[in-house]
């Protein structure tokens, strides 16, 4: 669908009684006086729009996406294609959506490399939160520690439930090796939301911890991900 098919192709801005280019430059200010609490979500979207559609009305757009994909997060998340062909985008808008998540979860993970991993916690989880907690499948990584706890990689070990048809112990502890970690720190995402554990996900973590004992490769956490939070399995106290 070409980009701002919802919307007249004249000039908004020469419409009688609509200020467009007013609107913008309100928009604009508050944002430059105000800081990241000044607009609402879908005024976040809308101008993120006005970079890619510069001549309509995009409010309407803005609202119906928010509506849809439910806030601000909900819309950066989403698949590129489906936000491609949602009515009155394109793939530009689509594009400028992405790069505002794409932005964010590389300035996320730099914070997280800066420094160990264990002395900056709410780095990593807002990381990880910005990774994954929007995705709409379940999502298995690993985190591979040096012997600082500094990160060396973030692997994704592959998709659907948690069990070892999606990450066995046995490669997870050889991969680690092979990157010369000393410890990892196990994530995966509930698409549901919530981030309590199953019993199959304390299961799959006390057997790689187990393996990774054998071999000299600590398993610091288990962090599940959701919309709703997060669960730290150490915290809990089940590993």
């Amino acid at each position: 669908m070409a980009e701002g098919e919802l919307f007249d192709t004249g000039d908004d801005t020469k419409k009688p009684g609509h200020d467009a280019g007013g609107h913008r430059s309100r928009l604009r200010a508050r944002l430059i006086a105000g800081g990241e609490d000044a607009l609402a979500d879908h005024e976040v979207i809308e101008y993120l729009l006005m970079t890619a559609i510069p001549r309509r009305d995009v409010k309407p757009l803005a609202r119906t996406l928010v509506e849809r994909f439910g806030g601000l997060a909900g819309v950066l998340n989403a698949d590129a294609r489906t936000l491609a062909n949602h009515p009155g985008m394109g793939e530009t808008s689509a594009a400028a959506m992405k790069i505002v998540a794409v932005a964010a979860r590389r300035m996320a993970r730099a914070a997280v490399k800066e420094q160990p991993v264990l002395g900056s916690w709410q780095a990593l989880i807002d990381y990880l939160t910005i990774a994954m907690a929007h995705l709409k499948v379940e999502q298995v990584r690993v985190l591979f520690l040096d012997i600082r706890n500094r990160l060396i990689a973030d692997e994704v070990q592959g998709e659907g439930s948690l069990d070892e048809a999606a990450i066995h112990p046995r490669e997870v502890i050889r991969r680690a090796l092979d990157l010369g970690a000393g410890a990892i720190i196990l994530v995966h995402n509930h698409p549901s939301g919530s981030p309590e554990p199953s019993r199959a996900d304390i299961q799959i973590t006390n057997r790689i911890a187990e393996a990774g004992r054998l071999l000299g490769v600590i398993v610091h956490d288990h962090v599940i991900i959701g919309t709703q939070g997060h669960v730290s399995l150490k915290a809990k106290g089940l590993i």
